[in-house]
Protein backbone atom coordinates (compact mmCIF):
# COMPACT_ATOMS: atom_id res chain seq x y z
CA UNK A 1 0.00 0.00 0.00
CA UNK A 2 1.20 3.15 0.02
CA UNK A 3 2.13 5.55 2.94
CA UNK A 4 3.33 8.99 3.75
CA UNK A 5 6.15 8.37 5.90
CA UNK A 6 9.51 10.94 7.88
CA UNK A 7 12.73 8.41 8.07
CA UNK A 8 14.17 11.22 10.58
CA UNK A 9 12.67 14.37 12.15
CA UNK A 10 12.94 17.55 9.93
CA UNK A 11 10.99 20.17 7.49
CA UNK A 12 8.14 19.00 5.41
CA UNK A 13 11.38 17.66 2.91
CA UNK A 14 11.38 14.22 5.08
CA UNK A 15 7.85 13.54 4.19
CA UNK A 16 8.26 10.83 1.68
CA UNK A 17 5.34 9.14 -0.53
CA UNK A 18 6.23 5.49 -0.62
CA UNK A 19 5.17 1.97 -0.36
CA UNK A 20 4.69 0.01 2.95
CA UNK A 21 3.35 -3.28 4.30
CA UNK A 22 -0.43 -3.31 4.53
CA UNK A 23 -0.36 -4.24 8.43
CA UNK A 24 -2.64 -7.10 10.01
CA UNK A 25 -4.79 -6.11 13.00
CA UNK A 26 -4.14 -8.01 16.01
CA UNK A 27 -6.09 -8.38 19.04
CA UNK A 28 -8.27 -5.78 19.76
CA UNK A 29 -7.64 -3.57 16.30
CA UNK A 30 -9.40 -3.21 13.05
CA UNK A 31 -8.15 -2.35 9.48
CA UNK A 32 -9.43 0.38 7.92
CA UNK A 33 -9.65 1.60 4.45
CA UNK A 34 -8.78 4.91 4.89
CA UNK A 35 -11.41 7.75 3.30
CA UNK A 36 -9.35 10.31 4.59
CA UNK A 37 -7.05 11.80 7.29
CA UNK A 38 -6.81 15.17 8.11
CA UNK A 39 -3.49 17.78 8.51
CA UNK A 40 -3.32 19.02 12.25
CA UNK A 41 -0.60 21.75 13.51
CA UNK A 42 0.38 19.18 15.77
CA UNK A 43 1.42 17.06 12.54
CA UNK A 44 4.07 19.95 12.01
CA UNK A 45 5.27 19.70 15.11
CA UNK A 46 5.83 15.82 15.37
CA UNK A 47 7.60 15.60 12.19
CA UNK A 48 9.99 18.67 13.00
CA UNK A 49 10.58 16.73 16.50
CA UNK A 50 9.81 19.28 18.90
CA UNK A 51 6.98 17.03 20.50
CA UNK A 52 9.53 13.85 21.32
CA UNK A 53 8.87 14.12 24.95
CA UNK A 54 5.10 14.22 25.03
CA UNK A 55 4.71 12.18 21.72
CA UNK A 56 7.54 10.47 21.00
CA UNK A 57 6.64 8.38 18.26
CA UNK A 58 8.79 5.43 16.31
CA UNK A 59 10.34 5.96 13.07
CA UNK A 60 9.98 5.78 9.87
CA UNK A 61 6.61 7.48 10.97
CA UNK A 62 3.32 7.98 9.07
CA UNK A 63 1.46 10.95 10.31
CA UNK A 64 -2.76 11.46 10.40
CA UNK A 65 -4.32 11.19 14.16
CA UNK A 66 -7.85 12.04 13.05
CA UNK A 67 -9.63 9.00 10.57
CA UNK A 68 -12.43 8.28 8.29
CA UNK A 69 -12.75 5.17 6.62
CA UNK A 70 -14.55 2.09 6.42
CA UNK A 71 -13.11 -1.38 8.17
CA UNK A 72 -11.52 -3.92 6.57
CA UNK A 73 -10.80 -6.65 8.60
CA UNK A 74 -11.03 -7.35 12.40
CA UNK A 75 -8.48 -8.58 14.92
CA UNK A 76 -9.19 -11.29 17.17
CA UNK A 77 -11.86 -9.86 20.36
CA UNK A 78 -13.34 -7.06 18.52
CA UNK A 79 -16.92 -6.93 19.22
CA UNK A 80 -19.61 -4.04 17.78
CA UNK A 81 -17.94 -3.83 14.59
CA UNK A 82 -18.41 -5.95 11.56
CA UNK A 83 -15.98 -5.28 7.86
CA UNK A 84 -18.07 -2.83 5.64
CA UNK A 85 -18.62 -0.59 8.83
CA UNK A 86 -17.95 3.15 7.73
CA UNK A 87 -16.03 4.50 11.14
CA UNK A 88 -14.26 7.64 12.54
CA UNK A 89 -11.80 7.97 15.36
CA UNK A 90 -9.28 9.80 16.72
CA UNK A 91 -5.59 7.65 16.47
CA UNK A 92 -3.31 7.25 19.57
CA UNK A 93 -0.89 10.23 18.64
CA UNK A 94 2.78 8.15 19.51
CA UNK A 95 1.08 5.48 16.94
CA UNK A 96 1.14 5.03 13.30
CA UNK A 97 -1.00 7.69 11.44
CA UNK A 98 -3.75 7.26 8.76
CA UNK A 99 -1.76 8.86 5.62
CA UNK A 100 -2.44 5.46 4.22
CA UNK A 101 -4.47 3.70 2.39
CA UNK A 102 -5.04 0.76 4.91
CA UNK A 103 -4.22 2.02 8.61
CA UNK A 104 -4.47 -0.01 12.28
CA UNK A 105 -6.85 1.69 14.64
CA UNK A 106 -7.85 0.13 18.75
CA UNK A 107 -11.15 -0.61 18.23
CA UNK A 108 -11.96 1.27 21.25
CA UNK A 109 -11.27 4.50 19.41
CA UNK A 110 -14.00 4.54 16.99
CA UNK A 111 -17.44 5.33 16.62
CA UNK A 112 -20.08 5.20 13.64
CA UNK A 113 -19.55 8.02 10.38
CA UNK A 114 -21.95 10.56 10.31
CA UNK A 115 -24.15 9.87 7.83
CA UNK A 116 -25.14 13.22 7.04
CA UNK A 117 -21.63 13.98 5.20
CA UNK A 118 -19.19 12.27 2.52
CA UNK A 119 -17.21 9.67 4.85
CA UNK A 120 -14.08 11.39 3.55
CA UNK A 121 -15.05 14.88 5.21
CA UNK A 122 -15.66 13.48 8.29
CA UNK A 123 -11.93 13.46 9.26
CA UNK A 124 -12.18 16.76 10.09
CA UNK A 125 -14.33 16.08 12.95
CA UNK A 126 -12.07 13.99 15.70
CA UNK A 127 -9.44 15.78 16.93
CA UNK A 128 -10.58 19.49 16.58
CA UNK A 129 -14.11 18.81 17.29
CA UNK A 130 -12.74 16.62 20.67
CA UNK A 131 -10.65 19.63 21.55
CA UNK A 132 -13.67 22.46 21.35
CA UNK A 133 -16.00 19.92 23.11
CA UNK A 134 -13.46 19.27 26.05
CA UNK A 135 -12.37 22.21 26.62
CA UNK A 136 -16.03 23.75 26.93
CA UNK A 137 -17.45 20.41 28.81
CA UNK A 138 -14.86 18.85 31.02
CA UNK A 139 -12.57 22.06 31.80
CA UNK A 140 -15.01 24.92 31.49
CA UNK A 141 -18.26 23.12 32.87
CA UNK A 142 -19.93 25.11 30.44
CA UNK A 143 -23.89 25.79 30.85
CA UNK A 144 -27.03 27.65 29.64
CA UNK A 145 -26.83 31.10 30.32
CA UNK A 146 -23.17 31.55 30.52
CA UNK A 147 -21.23 34.24 29.04
CA UNK A 148 -17.82 32.33 26.65
CA UNK A 149 -15.18 34.23 24.78
CA UNK A 150 -13.37 32.66 22.47
CA UNK A 151 -9.97 33.91 21.35
CA UNK A 152 -8.61 32.36 18.07
CA UNK A 153 -12.51 31.26 16.88
CA UNK A 154 -11.60 31.66 13.05
CA UNK A 155 -9.49 28.52 12.77
CA UNK A 156 -11.11 24.86 12.55
CA UNK A 157 -11.33 24.50 16.72
CA UNK A 158 -12.82 27.92 16.70
CA UNK A 159 -15.34 26.84 14.60
CA UNK A 160 -16.71 24.03 16.48
CA UNK A 161 -16.18 26.01 19.70
CA UNK A 162 -18.49 28.34 18.19
CA UNK A 163 -21.22 26.26 17.11
CA UNK A 164 -20.97 23.62 20.52
CA UNK A 165 -21.45 26.76 23.05
CA UNK A 166 -23.79 28.26 20.74
CA UNK A 167 -25.75 24.69 21.28
CA UNK A 168 -25.19 25.00 24.91
CA UNK A 169 -27.63 28.02 25.09
CA UNK A 170 -23.92 30.18 25.73
CA UNK A 171 -23.20 33.66 25.26
CA UNK A 172 -20.90 33.52 22.38
CA UNK A 173 -18.03 36.49 21.90
CA UNK A 174 -15.36 35.51 19.24
CA UNK A 175 -12.50 37.04 18.14
CA UNK A 176 -11.66 36.48 14.40
CA UNK A 177 -9.91 38.17 11.41
CA UNK A 178 -11.68 39.42 8.31
CA UNK A 179 -10.48 36.57 6.67
CA UNK A 180 -12.99 34.28 8.87
CA UNK A 181 -15.14 37.38 10.40
CA UNK A 182 -18.30 36.03 8.52
CA UNK A 183 -18.35 32.01 8.78
CA UNK A 184 -17.57 32.57 12.75
CA UNK A 185 -20.78 34.85 12.55
CA UNK A 186 -22.54 32.18 10.72
CA UNK A 187 -21.43 29.40 13.36
CA UNK A 188 -23.24 31.42 15.24
CA UNK A 189 -21.26 33.92 17.68
CA UNK A 190 -23.44 36.36 18.79
CA UNK A 191 -20.47 38.77 19.23
CA UNK A 192 -17.51 38.77 17.12
CA UNK A 193 -14.17 41.27 17.39
CA UNK A 194 -11.94 42.10 14.91
CA UNK A 195 -8.62 40.89 16.55
CA UNK A 196 -6.81 42.91 13.48
CA UNK A 197 -8.33 46.36 14.67
CA UNK A 198 -9.78 46.33 18.58
CA UNK A 199 -8.16 45.06 21.79
CA UNK A 200 -10.10 41.81 23.01
CA UNK A 201 -9.95 43.65 27.04
CA UNK A 202 -11.40 47.00 25.96
CA UNK A 203 -13.71 44.87 23.59
CA UNK A 204 -15.00 43.01 25.89
CA UNK A 205 -18.10 45.14 28.53
CA UNK A 206 -19.01 42.48 30.76
CA UNK A 207 -16.77 39.87 32.21
CA UNK A 208 -17.27 35.94 30.92
CA UNK A 209 -17.57 33.07 32.65
CA UNK A 210 -15.00 30.95 30.55
CA UNK A 211 -12.36 32.39 28.15
CA UNK A 212 -10.70 29.56 25.62
CA UNK A 213 -7.51 31.04 23.98
CA UNK A 214 -7.02 28.94 20.52
CA UNK A 215 -4.70 31.37 19.38
CA UNK A 216 -0.40 31.85 19.61
CA UNK A 217 -0.95 34.77 21.55
CA UNK A 218 2.08 36.68 23.45
CA UNK A 219 2.43 35.60 27.34
CA UNK A 220 1.23 39.82 28.14
CA UNK A 221 -1.88 38.59 25.79
CA UNK A 222 -3.09 35.49 27.34
CA UNK A 223 -2.80 37.52 30.66
CA UNK A 224 -4.35 39.83 29.59
CA UNK A 225 -7.68 37.30 28.72
CA UNK A 226 -7.84 36.47 32.72
CA UNK A 227 -8.90 39.77 33.51
CA UNK A 228 -11.93 39.31 31.85
CA UNK A 229 -12.99 36.23 33.54
CA UNK A 230 -15.44 36.82 36.56
CA UNK A 231 -14.35 35.38 39.74
CA UNK A 232 -15.10 31.70 40.27
CA UNK A 233 -14.31 31.14 36.43
CA UNK A 234 -11.48 29.56 34.39
CA UNK A 235 -9.47 29.89 31.84
CA UNK A 236 -8.95 27.08 29.34
CA UNK A 237 -6.00 27.43 26.73
CA UNK A 238 -4.62 25.57 23.96
CA UNK A 239 -1.48 26.20 23.45
CA UNK A 240 0.23 24.14 25.95
CA UNK A 241 3.76 25.26 24.81
CA UNK A 242 2.61 28.73 27.03
CA UNK A 243 0.90 28.17 30.24
CA UNK A 244 -2.31 29.32 31.01
CA UNK A 245 -2.18 31.80 34.26
CA UNK A 246 -4.51 31.76 37.22
CA UNK A 247 -5.76 34.32 39.53
CA UNK A 248 -5.63 32.85 42.93
CA UNK A 249 -7.13 36.12 44.69
CA UNK A 250 -9.83 36.36 42.52
CA UNK A 251 -10.17 31.68 41.83
CA UNK A 252 -10.10 32.59 38.19
CA UNK A 253 -8.37 28.65 36.99
CA UNK A 254 -6.00 28.74 34.38
CA UNK A 255 -5.90 25.17 32.55
CA UNK A 256 -4.24 23.86 29.78
CA UNK A 257 -5.51 21.53 27.23
CA UNK A 258 -4.44 18.42 25.97
CA UNK A 259 -6.54 16.95 23.85
CA UNK A 260 -7.33 12.82 24.30
CA UNK A 261 -9.47 10.47 22.40
CA UNK A 262 -13.01 9.55 23.41
CA UNK A 263 -15.29 7.16 21.21
CA UNK A 264 -18.02 8.35 23.71
CA UNK A 265 -17.57 12.43 23.01
CA UNK A 266 -17.05 11.76 19.59
CA UNK A 267 -20.03 9.62 18.65
CA UNK A 268 -21.72 12.85 20.39
CA UNK A 269 -20.46 15.15 18.26
CA UNK A 270 -21.30 12.46 15.35
CA UNK A 271 -24.66 12.66 16.81
CA UNK A 272 -25.30 16.64 16.84
CA UNK A 273 -23.27 16.74 13.14
CA UNK A 274 -26.10 13.95 12.05
CA UNK A 275 -28.99 16.50 13.38
CA UNK A 276 -27.84 19.40 11.52
CA UNK A 277 -26.67 21.16 14.93
CA UNK A 278 -23.15 20.57 14.11
CA UNK A 279 -21.34 22.15 10.55
CA UNK A 280 -18.23 19.93 10.02
CA UNK A 281 -16.33 22.66 7.30
CA UNK A 282 -13.67 21.22 4.84
CA UNK A 283 -11.38 24.02 3.17
CA UNK A 284 -9.68 21.69 0.85
CA UNK A 285 -9.10 18.22 -0.21
CA UNK A 286 -5.96 17.22 -0.88
CA UNK A 287 -4.61 13.77 -2.21
CA UNK A 288 -2.51 11.97 -0.02
CA UNK A 289 0.64 12.09 -2.48
CA UNK A 290 0.70 16.13 -1.77
CA UNK A 291 0.76 15.82 1.88
CA UNK A 292 4.32 16.82 1.68
CA UNK A 293 3.49 20.05 0.03
CA UNK A 294 0.94 20.83 2.09
CA UNK A 295 3.21 20.59 5.21
CA UNK A 296 5.12 23.14 3.37
CA UNK A 297 2.20 25.19 2.96
CA UNK A 298 1.48 25.11 6.45
CA UNK A 299 4.98 25.75 7.50
CA UNK A 300 4.22 28.75 5.32
CA UNK A 301 1.47 29.92 7.17
CA UNK A 302 -0.64 29.74 4.08
CA UNK A 303 -2.79 26.61 4.79
CA UNK A 304 -6.52 28.34 6.18
CA UNK A 305 -9.41 26.34 7.38
CA UNK A 306 -9.36 22.54 8.18
CA UNK A 307 -7.60 20.29 5.10
CA UNK A 308 -8.46 16.51 4.79
CA UNK A 309 -6.33 14.32 2.84
CA UNK A 310 -7.32 11.59 0.67
CA UNK A 311 -5.57 8.59 -0.56
CA UNK A 312 -6.26 7.56 -4.14
CA UNK A 313 -8.00 4.47 -4.49
CA UNK A 314 -4.90 2.32 -6.44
Amino acid sequence: MKAVRFHEYGDPGVLRYEDVEQPVPGAGEVLIRVAATSFNPVDGNIRGGFMQGPIPVQLPHTPGIDVAGTIDALGEGVGGLAVGDDIVGFLPMDGTGAAAQYVLAPAEALTPAPKSIPLADAAALPLVGLTAYQALFDHGKLTAGQRVLINGAGGAVGGYAVQLAKNAGAHVIATAGPRSSEAVTSAGADEVIDHTTTGVSTAVAEPVDIALNLAPVAPDELAALITLVRPGGVLVNTTVWMPAPSDEERDVRGINLFVRSDADQLAQLVALTNSGELRVDVAERVPLAELPALHARAAEGTVHGKVIVVPSAD
